[in-house]
């Protein structure tokens, strides 16, 4: 079989990161407080991440889905404005979002060689990597694939279709992505009724016109069919109640046929460019466990803020590398307390806060969460949630700053910090 050579091509042995819990998040109270996280949620560095999930994890995780950068040399922005004008982008509220720019095209395969073997080597036996790039690096990266799983576990290239403007005039216009499939046996597990869609109603005429259409097979039309391996989804720029403002969003349609093909309920579905969540927040809904890890704060919060529209506990931990210190609420923030709730006053621009009503000085559990509306509207100042004891409160920015104070409740009064 072919292979792909670089300069410095080896495999190296990666540093393990030393993973610290900071939270346990139950979403909406969900399981609070004696419920443990089944999922976890991760910032680091995911070659130092995955190094250090080894011993617990090699050979148990059942799908990996791996949206890494693609090779745009692009440096990405965020959005957080809310509703703007989509048409006007020099109008938009931007901060810092994640880079896609390298050296060479050898770094970029060395960053990709050294991380696809780590999740092959998390990989369940019955389980399936999926890898999604586009033009520019999906060719290299199937090499690579064939290198590690073998050529002969490739299950799938799949095209992910989709609609939009294009600055292109001298080429047809780019619009696709190739999602590369691999597994690492034979008893991989694929659901194929769990992905069935109804036939064209074209098709559906057709067998009724005439018995002799399909050379005499007669499919089960109610039944529906198995997806081919080219898929239309629209992108998320035309999906307004899914935009989180992260870039190069992902569709929930698009993970969500990944996930209940390649995986049951209960099963550990990991993401390790998780960027703005989509395969978490899919997984939790479905009722599969997750481990999600970015490097990027703003990736992590962002799957934060999704996440808690599920029912899935899951903890937030971070490699020692990147702890965040959390400063006290700034001056000028007052705190109410009441037995049944906790309101919050301050002057900055919210995205996202959440109180722990019974802090025991040792680990923050959220029992209450409120974010900023996707579109429109304010966010919640006040949360309904009975306290007792200790109080923790943390908040986070738009701009990506966060903020942490512990309270001593004193029902119907009102503390200034």
């Amino acid at each position: 079989m072919p292979s792909i050579h670089w300069a410095g091509k080896n495999l190296s042995t990666p540093e393990p990161a030393f993973l610290i819990k900071d939270s346990v998040i139950h979403p909406n109270g969900f399981g609070y407080p004696g419920t443990e996280p089944s999922s976890r949620l991760i910032l680091g560095d995911n070659l130092s991440v995955m190094a250090a999930l080894l011993p617990e994890y090699e050979g148990r995780i059942h799908l990996i889905y791996a949206d890494p950068p693609f090779f745009t040399n692009r440096k990405f922005k965020a959005r957080i404005g809310r509703g703007e004008d989509s048409r006007k982008p020099g109008q938009w509220k931007l901060v810092e979002g994640y880079h896609d720019d390298w050296t060479n095209l050898d770094e970029y395969l060395d960053f990709l060689y050294q991380r696809l073997e780590l999740m092959r080597r998390l990989l369940a036996s019955n389980g399936t990597l999926y890898l999604h790039l586009d033009w520019h690096a999906d060719a290299y990266a199937r090499l690579i694939l064939d290198e590690l799983f073998g050529a002969e576990n490739f299950l799938n290239e799949i095209i992910w279709a989709y609609h939009g403007p294009s600055p292109i005039r001298s080429a047809f216009n780019r619009k696709h992505d190739t999602i590369l499939s691999y597994v690492k046996g034979r008893d991989y597990t694929f659901n194929a009724d769990a992905v069935r869609e109804p036939y064209n109603q074209n098709t559906v005429n057709t067998f009724k016109s005439s018995p002799k259409a399909g050379f005499g097979k007669m499919p089960d039309l109610a039944r529906g069919k198995v997806p081919e391996d080219w898929w239309y989804f629209p992108v998320v720029a035309r999906l307004h109640n899914e935009r989180t403002g992260y870039p190069t969003q992902k569709p929930v349609a698009l993970l969500e046929r990944i996930v209940l093909a390649s995986s049951n309920p209960g099963d550990l579905v990991a993401d390790f460019f998780c960027g703005s969540g989509t395969t978490p927040f899919v997984s939790a809904k479905l009722g599969r466990r997750f481990i999600a890890c970015d490097e990027n704060f703003r990736a992590i919060h962002t799957t934060r803020s999704r996440l808690i529209e599920t029912k899935s506990v899951f903890s937030v931990e971070y490699d020692s590398a990147f702890h965040l210190p959390l400063p006290s609420l700034p001056r000028g923030t007052r705190v109410g307390l009441s037995r049944d709730s906790v309101s919050l006053n301050t002057g900055l621009d919210l995205d996202y806060w959440e109180v722990d009503p019974q802090w025991d000085g040792k680990m923050f559990r959220s029992a209450a969460q409120a974010k900023r509306p996707a579109r429109s509207g304010d966010i919640p100042l006040e949360l309904k949630i009975r306290t007792g004891g200790d109080v923790s409160i943390r908040f986070v920015t738009t701009k990506g700053g966060q903020f942490q104070s512990h309270i001593q409740a004193v029902p119907d009064a009102a503390d200034g910090l």
